[in-house]
């Protein structure tokens, strides 16, 4: 009798999603050759998303597609339209304007690289295409998948999630905020389009009401953790390990969970909604491996 392949680790899935998007995003990528300006905008758009991206979002569309048997290039395709809208959101964020970052995955902001115009042009582009790779009949044939497909990443960025909390965030530098208001920033600016890479994947696969609200449960928790191990790293970490700058949120006058409970509650705080998220996924059993070793990583990551 012949012996069951061992499971990969976690850190082996998340380097073959790496490799998986790298690749795809290749092929749905404008070219420099094929560039109708002319002028860098595909060169400012491949040097934003291709490389050393952790693509997390991507992770999660794949292995929630996983679960209710996705075909596999229906759910890449998807996971690479999460991984420019995420990627859009980097570049912009980065801006001047925004929270002038010069450093970004370990090198320059692309702002700082191609100049600010094209940063903003890059950055349009990146969350348009998102919408036609979502939009065409290779990525599902069901139109109605197509449509919920893309109405679900409009609402995770749009004027009621992810930009909102973005806007938050810029209005209120200098401004001590409640556990309350941070806790509504951050689960829009992070927490949305990490909900939507889950819902993603129930849309592809038809899932039963009972798994989305499962997979819902799981996004909301680990999408705030997540974001309070970003604000950790920003605190403790440095730049050789996270690739951008570090003390940002202290330098700026901004209020996180870390700055208002400190660094020990807010560990804890994150350790709690790790626990949450993986009790969401009980209904899966164990076919939510990977998830549940997500997860777990968030508190131990540092990048």
């Amino acid at each position: 009798m012949l012996s069951e392949k061992p499971r990969l680790t976690l850190q082996e899935k998340i380097k073959k999603t790496q490799e998986d998007i790298n690749r795809e995003l290749k092929i749905l990528l404008p070219t420099e050759e094929n560039d109708p300006s002319g002028l860098n905008l595909a060169k400012s758009i491949r040097y934003a998303i291709l490389g050393s991206g952790k693509r997390i979002r991507a992770f999660l569309v794949l292995e929630v597609s996983r679960l209710f048997n996705v075909e596999e290039h229906s759910a890449l395709r998807t996971a690479c339209a999460l991984e420019l809208t995420h990627t859009f959101s980097l570049v912009h964020d980065d801006l001047p304007s925004m929270d002038n970052a010069h450093l970004r995955r370990g090198k320059p902001s692309v702002h700082v690289a191609f100049g600010e115009a094209l940063a903003i042009l890059a950055g349009d582009s990146m969350l348009t295409l998102s919408f036609e790779i979502l939009a065409e009949v290779e990525t599902y044939a069901d139109p109605k998948v197509r449509a919920d497909l893309v109405l679900t990443l409009a609402k995770a960025v749009g004027p009621n999630g992810m930009c909102a909390g973005q806007t938050i965030d810029l209005s209120t530098e200098n401004i001590d905020l409640d556990i309350a208001t941070i806790i509504r920033l951050q689960r829009l600016k992070t927490g949305c389009l990490l909900e939507a890479s889950c819902l993603m994947g129930t849309i592809l696969g038809h899932a039963p009401k009972e798994a989305k609200v499962a997979l819902q449960g799981y996004a909301h928790d680990l999408g705030l953790a997540y974001q309070i191990t970003d604000d950790l790293l920003d605190a403790e970490g440095s730049i050789d390990e996270i690739g951008k700058p570090v003390g940002t949120d202290v330098m700026l006058g901004k209020s996180n969970l870390v700055t208002l409970i400190g660094i020990e509650k807010a560990r804890e705080h994150a350790k709690m909604l790790v626990n949450q998220a993986i009790a969401h996924l009980d209904y899966f059993d164990d076919n939510a491996h990977y998830l549940k070793e997500l997860a777990r990583h968030i508190l131990s990551r540092r990048s």
